[in-house]
């Protein structure tokens, strides 16, 4: 889910309370989350309630052992980017920086975790793409060739906010060996942006080596971020 820095849609709310709520009542193993406000001192100011400990800490709490962050922009007041929570341990990668241009800071965040009794490790790879569809297209070759390189041929998970609203990225990750969980459950990805109504297909979740059992929108989430958060039931095969 892009989490949208823990704001409403609008950015007149604080939504990070109801998003911990509402993530916790789904009992998630792993969690792919976007646009994270791991720190933001004015947050703290204008929000009463906002956490004063980083976001990750916050979120994963006596729930999620273990986690993850890639910080993708910085600034004065803090920093935002990526982030993975795991209930299964954790191997933290490292957060490589894709980013199309200069303007516009993107990572791939790398992350490997192993499911009690099986030797595959599962590589999870946590992305947030481009605006422009140039620079999306150059960050997916960069991150097909992380994945060569990282996952070789292994089960892996890519999941995060494409910004592809044309769907010109299932089929080079098809010719990688990925399939996207909606369009396998139900013949195209899930509409997610804009949260209040959904009309273009944004966020994703592309698996290699695994079975896809069930997918979900979350659309009871409107209000929480600009955008829904999707779920996938996944089986290690």
């Amino acid at each position: 889910m892009n989490v949208h820095k823990g704001l409403s849609p609008l950015h007149r709310q604080s939504t990070i309370y109801q998003l911990r709520q509402k993530m916790r009542a789904h009992h998630p193993d792993l969690l792919f989350l976007q646009e994270l406000q791991q720190e933001h001192r004015g947050r703290v100011r204008r929000f009463g309630q906002w956490p004063v400990n980083e976001l990750t800490h916050f979120l994963s709490e006596d729930f999620w052992h273990h986690w993850h962050y890639g910080k993708n922009v910085e600034y004065p007041d803090g920093h935002h980017g990526n982030a993975i929570l795991s209930k299964l341990p954790l191997h933290k990668g490292s957060n490589y920086d894709i980013s199309a241009y200069r303007f516009e800071k993107r990572g791939l965040l790398h992350s490997v975790t192993n499911i009690e009794g099986s030797t595959k490790p599962i590589h999870c790879f946590c992305v947030h793409l481009a605006l422009f569809e140039g620079g999306r297209e150059r960050q997916l070759g960069e991150i097909i060739r992380y994945i060569d390189v990282l996952a070789e041929n292994g089960p892996a998970i890519v999941a995060g906010d494409f910004n592809d609203w044309r769907n010109r990225i299932s089929a080079p990750m098809k010719e990688a060996g990925f399939s996207e969980v909606f369009e396998v459950l139900t013949g195209s990805p899930a509409k997610t942006f804009p949260s209040v109504k959904p009309m273009l297909p944004m966020d994703r979740i592309y698996v290699r080596g695994l079975k896809i059992h069930s997918v979900d929108v979350l659309h009871e989430w409107l209000k929480l971020s600009d955008h829904l958060g999707i779920t996938a039931e996944l089986e290690l095969i």
